[in-house]
């Protein structure tokens, strides 16, 4: 697969990328090696030239994961904490999007926030699951505030709606909103801190900004 949009490419993850694209969150390069012999691929890539500008990682999903560190842990993606229905053997989970990630760090280049990004990454690998004989796809579904999207790394419930997912439950996520509010009382010491306080002067409530959906896409 390789297919261009509006001057990005997007193409799977291959045992060629590993130490050639940023591979961070995604676990030591063997066991991005394994997810690709045995999955096919363990996310979709997006460039532009020859530039790394995104990535969607996703892996095979796996019944009552529990994340060793709540949403500071690669897991996290997959730990629904008991609200996941039950799936079909074959169910890709998707994880985080790095959209923005031109190096192997946290940091996000904003000139790429808003492009589509995201959208594309989502919709080029759900053409890739269907194609792949996956089943269903599960993911988190945040609430649909810019801040809280470019800090988690998701896709609003919206936007998985709108490509046939359904909710097939929702919860209250707390780790989320202990981190939300300790970065709006000055606990991280970064640059966040002003987006979040922006959407409390909003009126948005971080009650309600850390609800999280579990969408599910089942695949005919």
């Amino acid at each position: 697969m390789d297919t261009q949009n509006s001057g990005f490419k997007y193409r799977l993850l291959t045992e060629d990328d590993i130490g050639q694209v940023p591979l961070q969150h995604q676990g030591s390069p063997d066991e991005v090696m394994e997810r690709v012999k045995t999955c096919g691929s363990s996310a979709m890539l997006a460039f532009e030239g020859n530039s790394h500008v995104g990535q969607l990682q996703f892996r095979p999903y796996i019944p009552d994961t529990t994340s060793p560190n709540g949403l500071h842990d690669p897991l996290y993606w997959m730990d629904f904490q008991g609200h996941a229905p039950p799936l079909p053997d074959k169910t890709l989970a998707l994880f985080c999007y790095h959209v923005g990630q031109l190096h192997d760090t946290d940091e996000r280049d904003p000139l790429y926030f808003g492009r589509g990004i995201g959208t594309q990454l989502l919709d080029h690998t759900l053409s890739w699951a269907t194609a792949s004989g996956f089943d269903a796809v599960v993911a988190k579904g945040l609430k649909s505030h810019p801040p809280l999207i470019q800090f988690m790394g998701g896709m609003p419930e919206a936007v998985y709606r709108s490509r046939g997912f359904i909710r097939a439950a929702s919860y209250h996520d707390a780790d989320l909103r202990s981190c939300l509010g300790d970065m709006i009382t000055g606990m991280y010491g970064n640059n966040w801190e002003t987006a979040f306080r922006t959407l409390v002067d909003d009126g948005v409530n971080l009650d309600e900004a850390s609800e999280m959906a579990v969408c599910v896409l089942t695949i005919k």
